[in-house]
């Protein structure tokens, strides 16, 4: 039999807590009836905002940028792309990005792009009555999502690109209401703060992160890092691999960093109707010494299973 919360204990536990999965778990309920309970409190004129936990400490960093320069002498960098972050559990990829945050101590957390997947906002028609979260809940999401990463790798700094999906949240408001641009909270990156925002992300000048690869295919990586003239990691194609490409310079990388989202369960892709596609859940890890780009490693989903250097991680 469940347990019965009063509107009351709701309240005060969300008040005390200020997050959806803090209140699942303080009430030991799920997280999307968290987000019913509170949505017919709030349709009775009960305030229950949320925000960022990192917001304050942050947010003289806001900006956008169209190309971040970063020296990493030595160090690792984790990359983690095309989250498409929704309501309910978090992937298992996302749960090894967390342990490998606690592990392996980054000196830098980018995320590449496609964070938020905004369907409410698309130009495409929604898939029938199949639920779509709000941006309000998706926000909420996010927001614990990186909260969780700045609390696994507190002594990191955090970076993201700007994806297909993420510049919707914009691209809305621009065309159906231009008269809001600079209002506070019209932007994704006043929701998320301590994430600055570029196109792309230019490391010890000779490796390139961008959301978009410079050219598609099978052999995306490998293209993509030849057009460059450098390494280059991208995302937007879920395929998580990576591709040596070698000539009288040396040797430089092409790297898919994959999907941080679970692609065969998350709601966010029932577009593809069930059709093999290729994907990947997992993401980049890039080792730097003495400023030089080691062979790029991947974390890997298979079978359940998280998978770093043959070690389950989640």
């Amino acid at each position: 039999m469940k347990k019965r919360i009063s509107d009351q204990v709701f309240i005060k536990t969300w008040q005390r807590y200020g997050s959806p999965a803090e209140v699942s778990k303080a009430l030991g309920i799920d997280v999307r009836g968290v987000y019913k309970r509170r949505a017919a409190l709030e349709a009775k004129g009960v305030d229950l905002s949320t925000v960022s936990k990192m917001a304050g400490k942050y947010a003289s960093q806001l900006g956008f940028e169209k190309r971040r320069e970063v020296s990493i002498d030595n160090g690792v960098v984790l990359i983690g792309s095309d989250a498409h972050f929704w309501p309910g559990e978090p992937s298992l990829a996302f749960q090894g990005f967390l342990a490998l945050c606690k592990e392996l101590n980054p000196k830098l957390v980018i995320l590449n792009g496609d964070i938020l997947d905004a369907p409410t906002v698309t130009r495409h028609e929604p898939p029938g009555y199949r639920y779509q979260p709000t941006l309000k809940e998706e926000i909420e999401v996010l927001q614990d999502r990186l909260d969780a990463i700045v609390k696994a790798a507190p002594n990191s700094q955090y970076l993201r690109t700007l994806g297909n999906h993420d510049i919707r949240f914009e691209r809305h408001l621009a065309v159906h209401a231009p008269q809001y641009a600079g209002i506070p909270g019209t932007s994704l990156s006043d929701h998320i703060p301590g994430w600055p925002c570029s196109w792309t992300i230019l490391l010890n000048g000779h490796t390139m992160v961008r959301h978009r690869h410079v050219a598609g295919g099978i052999h995306s990586g490998y293209q993509s890092t030849l057009r460059a003239g450098m390494s280059y990691v991208h995302g937007h194609l879920h395929k998580l691999q990576v591709t040596a490409l070698s000539d009288y310079n040396g040797t430089r990388f092409g790297v898919d960093c994959g999907t941080l989202a679970d692609p065969d369960a998350d709601e966010a892709f029932d577009y593809v109707e069930d059709a093999p596609h290729g994907w990947r859940s997992g993401f980049a890890v890039l080792t730097f010494r003495n400023g030089r780009l080691m062979w790029p490693e991947v974390c890997y989903v298979d079978r359940g299973e998280a998978i770093y250097r043959d070690q389950v991680v989640a």
